[in-house]
């Protein structure tokens, strides 16, 4: 016979303590808000799987322009960017299918910024620009036949997703196996690049 509460609920189950459901919350994620750019606006969540970084631990990157090559034949599809907020710094994530992160090349640049293909001047709101250069990369899929593989938008709000360095990101081309993006950013800062896999995704977080 179960034991039965004073207003009359079984007592036959175990509570979980809050303190260990905020645990396991913490560890997919803690203290970090973000949203997909990618497809429409998700739950608020973590924004990438990425090594945790503490608020005490030193944020290593620097000013200068990061480069790798890629290993891979095929043409890396984006599919989804993630943006948001990080305890000291901004983060985007660039989401690519399959395997593959495509060679990149991730530094400042200097306006005037000029579409791919049409040279057309694109304008961005920010004081300095950190530019991401993807190669072979797009959000096409030509050769598999797919066509449209990113559905997001050509320029994305970073205030929307509660970044506070990252004004905005603007599509600055995508022709011929290369796709470009600008970061426009508030003022001057250090950058990092992380290359994950499972899925494969290029991370560039920005301090401030």
């Amino acid at each position: 016979m179960r034991r039965r509460a004073p207003n009359g609920a079984p007592m036959g189950r175990r509570l979980v303590p809050a303190a260990l459901v905020l645990a396991i919350f913490c560890s997919a994620g803690c203290g970090s808000t973000g949203r997909s750019a990618g497809t429409a606006p998700a739950a608020s969540g973590p924004v990438a799987a990425a090594p945790t970084t503490t608020a005490s631990e030193p944020f290593s990157g620097g000013r200068s322009t990061v480069t790798a090559s890629s290993g891979a034949d095929a043409t890396a599809l984006l599919e989804q960017i993630d943006v948001g907020r990080h305890d000291g710094f901004d983060r985007v994530v660039f989401r690519f299918r399959g395997t593959d992160v495509p060679g990149y090349r991730v530094g400042f640049v200097e306006r005037p910024l000029r579409e791919d293909g049409s040279g057309d001047e694109i304008a961005v709101e920010g004081e300095k620009i950190i530019g991401v250069r993807l190669e072979p990369a797009s959000g096409f899929d030509v050769d598999g036949g797919s066509g449209i593989v990113y559905h997001g938008p050509k320029r994305i709000d970073g205030a929307r997703y509660g970044t506070q360095v990252i004004t905005e990101l603007a599509r600055t081309g995508d022709f011929e196996a290369v796709l470009n993006w600008a970061i426009a950013l508030r003022r001057a800062s250090d950058f990092r690049v992380l290359r994950l896999d499972a899925p494969a995704r290029l991370v560039v977080d920005v301090r401030g």
